[in-house]
């Protein structure tokens, strides 16, 4: 035991165990003064998914208070727009949609044909918006982001950090505050149908009004977020998280914590982290350890039942159950693979 212990004090002293490492990040800002409450891996680059969309949004605020962009006014859609995958509005190419419905629907749904429609429309190509975009970020100070495109959809070099998400957030709130009435729309009806939003955290946590989720298999689950209490606002950035569940209960936590002045503990930022990788010396930990922490492995989760056949089979299998084709639902893991998209 001594000499295990010695092991782990060696391995310490080296660097090799860390409660917080890239992958995961939280960081929560008082918006009156300024000072930063919370911060774990507020620094490291991960993909900003479609929290990316609040700059595209921060440039559409940006026409529209300057008169060179009208709500009301319609943009044509086209085919690489229209092209964009899941989640989107449906938008087909020669189809025209309003700068209103566009905001609705990346705000909501984190549309990315909508996104790419505005971009369109204010860079003249996806490509040169997203010149736009990092003009944009180098000026509010964004040091370690750098965009590829309008969506946030996977892309190596489309990297940001938490810092610098929540400098954009509290940006849009202090430029813009005509337009953020916006971030706190539910759901709106386009074309006849009811637009559902991710954000499903507003609907719980009293005093949050906005702003947006995030979410592709590279950057695990994102989430930015303000919120009102006693007239102190809070901002709050939680990326990497391991299931939309797991982050929406930490960015609850963070900002209980923010709203009381108090630090949240990283290994409870860590623990909420998507990609945990657990070395021999944290194995070791987390073995002596009588509670569990953020280092110790878990076992990967059941195959969910059918609700066909009522039997726990691989996700591949519920493509060819029986009880499947006489049904029209899809099964938990068929609905859950359409859902791995971009938020």
């Amino acid at each position: 035991m001594t000499r295990l212990f010695g092991l782990l004090a060696a391995l310490a002293l080296g660097g090799l165990v860390s409660v917080a490492h890239a992958g995961y990040a939280a960081i929560v800002v008082n918006a009156t003064n300024g000072q930063t409450i919370t911060e774990v891996n507020a620094d490291q680059q991960n993909h900003p998914a479609s929290l990316a969309k609040m700059m595209t949004l921060y440039i559409t605020f940006q026409q529209l208070q300057s008169g060179q962009l009208k709500l009301d006014q319609s943009l044509p859609v086209s085919a690489w727009a229209a092209s964009k995958s899941p989640t989107k509005l449906g938008l087909r190419a020669g189809q025209s949609i309003s700068v209103l419905d566009c905001i609705l629907g990346m705000v909501t749904k984190s549309a990315n044909d909508a996104a790419t429609v505005t971009a369109e429309q204010l860079g003249g190509s996806e490509d040169h918006f997203a010149d736009m975009m990092n003009a944009q970020a180098v000026r509010l100070g964004m040091t370690h982001t750098h965009f590829t495109n309008a969506t946030g959809l996977p892309d190596e070099d489309d990297v940001t950090t938490a810092r610098d998400m929540v400098t954009l957030a509290m940006a849009l709130y202090r430029d813009f505050p005509q337009y953020t009435q916006y971030f706190a729309t539910k759901e709106f009806v386009f074309r006849g149908r009811l637009v559902r939003g991710h954000n499903s955290l507003m609907n719980h946590y009293p005093g949050m009004d906005g702003l947006k989720t995030g979410y592709t298999r590279a950057s695990g689950y994102n989430l930015a977020s303000t919120a009102e209490r006693d007239g102190q606002r809070l901002f709050s950035v939680v990326m990497g998280g391991r299931t939309a569940a797991v982050r929406d209960r930490l960015m609850a936590r963070l900002l209980d914590d923010g709203f009381s002045n108090q630090q949240t503990p990283a290994v409870l930022v860590a623990q909420a982290g998507v990609n945990e990788s657990p070395g021999t010396a944290r194995r070791l930990l987390a073995a002596l350890s009588p509670i569990s922490t953020a280092d110790a492995e878990t076992l990967p989760p059941a195959a969910p039942h059918c609700r066909h056949c009522r039997k726990r089979h691989p996700a591949a299998a519920h493509k060819t159950c029986t009880a499947r084709k006489k049904g029209t639902a899809a099964c938990p893991a068929i609905a859950k693979r359409r859902s791995n998209k971009d938020e």
